[in-house]
Parts: structure tokens; C-alpha cells; sequence
């Protein structure tokens, strides 16, 4: 069962990560208290991710490989799943706790994260398809430490479309 191991914010950019038990997602603009949702993001208004999602199994992958410690939010995404390919919710409406999310884009690393970390090679670590993904807030609602993950329906319709195409022509 895909569920959620952890949840981090911040409430502004390049503040350390905390770790929440819980946390509010509102429609179309993400996690209540969040860097993003403030407005105060690093990036903010020209690169934003409503939530952010990482897999921990990729962050034990990155401490084995690389030495690295990113257990306390240093890899800087919201939430961390285990279970799940967090690159299979991406096109996909998912639902953790309360909320429905939409997976939008992978979320590569950048020198940011590395200015922030005292660790060095945290962004060449969270390459390799590691950094996690983008999800947009469909319908808000509460996500807690524990809540499974349920993929509602895949977003992106073209198999499905290319497969109707084909059987016509038969």
C-alpha cells in the first residue's frame, strides 16, 4: 500500500524544511503555510510547485550511494511517499487523505538546494530521476503522515485515443 512517510514546509524561502504531522492543501494553490502558497518561495511567481512529492525510497537510495543524510527535509519537496513510484502519479489524478492532487511535472534539482545543504553533491544525488514531482491541488482537504495514496484516474488520454484511432481503421 503507497502512503505517506512524512511532510515538510516552510513558510519561506530558503528557511529549513520542518517536519509536520499534518498539513491543509487548498485548491489550486497548494500547502497552507507552505513557501509557495505565501508567495515567499525561492522562485516564486516563475517556477512553482503546488506540492512536491519524493519517494523514500529514493532518499534511502541517495544516503547509501552518496553518504548523504536528507531524512530531515534537506531534499526540500512537501511529501514523502513509500510504495510508489512518485513518476507514476505524474498525468494522474491521485487522492491522499482528503485532498485530490494532479501530478504535473518531475521536479529536478537545482544549485538552490545545494546553496541550502550543508552536505555537499545534494543536487547531483537527487538526479537520475530522484528528485521527485509536481502535483497541482485539485480539491482541498487534509493530508497526514499515514494517509494512503489512491490513484482516481490517468489524466493523460492519447493511449487511449491512438488505440480508438487504430480499431476504426481495422
Amino acid at each position: 500500500m503507497a502512503h505517506i512517510t512524512a511532510l515538510f514546509v516552510t513558510e519561506n524561502g530558503s528557511e529549513p524544511m520542518r517536519s509536520v504531522s499534518d498539513v491543509q492543501a487548498v485548491a489550486d494553490r497548494g500547502l497552507l503555510n507552505d513557501r509557495y502558497f505565501n508567495g515567499t518561495g525561492y522562485y516564486s511567481p516563475y517556477d512553482v510547485c503546488q506540492v512536491t512529492l519524493i519517494a523514500s525510497e529514493a532518499i534511502d537510495e541517495i544516503n547509501r550511494e552518496f553518504g548523504l543524510d536528507l531524512t530531515a527535509g534537506e531534499h526540500r519537496r512537501n511529501v514523502v511517499t513509500e510504495g510508489i513510484d512518485v513518476h507514476d502519479l505524474l498525468k494522474h489524478r491521485f487522492r491522499i487523505g482528503d485532498t485530490v492532487l494532479e501530478g504535473t511535472r518531475p521536479r529536478p534539482p537545482c544549485a538552490h538546494v545545494e546553496q541550502l545543504n550543508e552536505q555537499d553533491g545534494v543536487a547531483r544525488a537527487l538526479k537520475a530521476g530522484r528528485g521527485g514531482v509536481c502535483a497541482d491541488v485539485v480539491e482541498g482537504g487534509e493530508i497526514a503522515v499515514g494517509d494512503e495514496i489512491t490513484d482516481i484516474e490517468k489524466m493523460d488520454k492519447t493511449d487511449s485515443i491512438i488505440e480508438r484511432l487504430r480499431s476504426k481503421t481495422r
